[in-house]
């Protein structure tokens, strides 16, 4: 995702960096209810455990939290209720043979705002072994152990 000024960033799924390697980002929109996007804009999403997957050449997502919208009353709707999210049926379909095929997830990465809409940022990822967690623990500790000697 470049560094556009239209962009609001509103949730990260950190979890996916950590569980695994991101292969492609793709840039879907997500069909929403009014008090559900009312919701976001508070920042009251979850995308932890959330993914996806494919259905009769649709994809959704699956495990988002949104927490309902306290003046929302009647017009709230289940917090973790499957939502579509809407891409080009080409892209969907490159998708779909690329999953079934390698053996690889689909997981929601971040949910933002882009001139008013909302988005879901969603990666083509590989699952890390633990061996793979460890290493980048290592980089990560190693890489902050520089900064810090530099910076004195």
């Amino acid at each position: 995702m470049e560094k556009n000024p239209d962009k609001k960033p509103v949730a990260q799924n950190k979890k996916a960096y950590h569980d695994y390697f991101v292969l492609e980002k793709y840039e879907a929109g997500i069909e929403l209810f009014g008090t559900e996007v009312k919701s976001i804009r508070q920042g009251k999403i979850n995308l932890k455990d959330a993914w996806c997957s494919i259905k009769n050449g649709e994809i959704f997502v699956n495990g988002m939290h949104i927490s309902p919208y306290e003046q929302g009353n009647i017009f709230n709707r289940d917090p973790v209720r499957v939502r579509r999210l809407l891409m080009h049926k080409k892209e969907i379909n490159r998708l779909y043979g690329t999953v079934k095929q390698q053996g690889l997830a689909l997981i929601p990465l971040s949910v933002y705002f882009s001139k008013g809409k909302a988005k879901v940022e969603v990666g083509l990822c590989k699952g890390k072994k633990l061996y793979d967690k460890r290493e980048s623990a290592a980089v990560k500790e190693a890489q902050r152990k520089i900064e810090r000697e530099i910076k004195y």
